[in-house]
């Protein structure tokens, strides 16, 4: 694709306020503030993006403090990436580092799956029964994806009978990939859908079924495809302006809208779907079908007095924190940040960058025995693509206002290029600067 000059106008000016915004940020203040001494145990359950940058920024905030890391995960993978995988947009590899590379020196790494969290007796415990106790906890074990609650299918089928799924990791994404490339090379009918449950990154679902519909009419097959998108309830996003817009834009490319529709069942030897809805069960039939999973609390969380014990969340078992401050509501030594963590918004690595500076502010603050006034406003990012080569850079906050980072250079929705180039090539280095806590 040829850059024009505008766009060469457009990318030199949004390199400038990137690098302008991220020498503003808290990060780059908090690692100008002297290391506050202390001797305090502080265990970071889980070793995702939000586990990570709280390693890094402990590390830098504080000196003498025994910081323990508890993931088994080797790898380490830069899930936003994973539609860009499955868009036929970037190879595995481009998502794929070694966790190792962002432990911070002096931080212990157990690496061994959390099997049990006990914030009464201020322990949790590992796979292999090894105790470690600590004076703060923070909870960073992300979520699970409960492929198993759909009746007929499993991960083995991903690329298969016509089945995709992105989020179940890169060889998951490029075995999409190659289904859904086959899928646009002949046409057929296309079902896309989202889980009834909390979700990360709520935006993917959308971006596929446009990348799906782009990859059609660019081989010239779109008149031979449906497309129908299932919604799980009666709107296309949490944002009612954005709803509306991808509303829009689905109309404009004839993606039909079926609304108040939950995946149960798959019988992948016939290729129908069964969808439950307010009349009852649904069968619909697909020569390419998009699983987004149910997605839940993992068992460590969920089976410990952690999560939310009415409400919206309790069922899921997200962690019951203060969505302002992470802080858990009833034990003051414990912070969830991430996808675990049972607040309004939040499950996108952008929410991390912005979550975990303010749990770590209020830790640290607790240390010195003083109080911190840091608080998360619910902001989340969704650059949604819409067709390859443009996005709307979607950003917003608890009360679903938009919160745009470039205001004049970047309109939350209009499909720009420069989104584009956002998504696909600038965000990456900023997340691995999140990771070492330097963004």
């Amino acid at each position: 694709m040829k850059m024009t000059s505008l766009q060469r106008r457009e990318l030199l000016k949004l390199g400038g306020l990137m690098a302008a915004a991220s020498a503003a940020s808290g990060p780059a203040t908090a690692a100008q503030a002297p290391a506050v001494r202390t001797k305090a145990r502080i265990v970071i359950a889980g070793a995702g993006a939000a586990g990570l940058a709280a390693a890094a920024r402990l590390s830098s905030a504080l000196e003498g403090a025994s910081i323990t890391l508890v993931d088994a995960r080797r790898d380490h993978y830069y899930q936003p990436g994973f539609t860009l995988v499955g868009g036929g947009i970037k190879s595995p590899g481009y998502v794929t580092t070694a966790t190792s590379d962002y432990v911070p020196a002096g931080v212990d790494w157990v690496q061994e799956r959390v099997e049990e969290i006990d914030p009464d007796a201020n322990k949790i415990l590992t796979e292999s029964g090894r105790v470690l106790a600590y004076d703060f906890l923070i909870v960073a074990v992300g979520l699970s994806l409960e492929y198993g609650q759909i009746e007929g299918m499993n991960v083995s089928l991903i690329g298969k009978h016509g089945i995709g799924s992105i989020y179940h990791g890169p060889a998951a994404a490029m075995a999409t990939w190659e289904a859904m490339s086959h899928f646009a090379d002949k046409g057929g009918r296309g079902v896309f859908l989202r889980p009834a449950t909390e979700m990360k990154c709520a935006g993917a679902p959308l971006k596929y079924t446009f990348i799906t519909e782009d990859h059609l009419t660019r081989r010239g097959n779109r008149g031979k495809a449906e497309i129908v998108y299932n919604s799980n309830n009666n709107a296309l996003f949490s944002v009612p302006i954005v709803s509306e817009k991808v509303r829009m834009l689905f109309q404009e490319r004839d993606i039909k809208v079926n609304y108040g529709r939950v995946l149960l069942a798959i019988d992948p030897g016939k290729k129908i779907a069964t969808f439950k809805t307010a009349d009852g069960l649904e069968e619909q039939p697909y020569d390419f079908l998009h699983v987004i999973p149910p997605m839940r609390a993992p068992d460590a969380v969920r089976n410990s007095p952690l999560p939310w014990k009415t409400g919206a969340w309790a069922v899921e078992g997200w962690m019951e924190v203060d969505k302002g401050t992470l802080r858990h509501v009833r034990y003051a030594n414990v912070f969830g940040v991430g996808d675990i963590a049972g607040v309004p918004k939040g499950k996108t690595a952008a929410s991390v960058k912005w979550q975990v500076p303010v749990a770590v502010d209020h830790l640290v603050a607790q240390i010195e025995g003083k109080t911190s006034d840091s608080i998360y406003t619910g902001y989340t990012s969704c650059p949604l693509i819409t067709r390859l080569g443009q996005a709307m850079l979607v950003e917003f906050d608890y009360q679903n206002n938009l919160t745009p980072s470039f205001p004049g250079v970047i309109a939350p929705l209009e499909e720009l290029w420069v989104s584009w180039v956002m998504k696909t090539m600038a965000l990456k280095p900023t997340y691995i600067s999140m990771l070492r806590g330097r963004a």
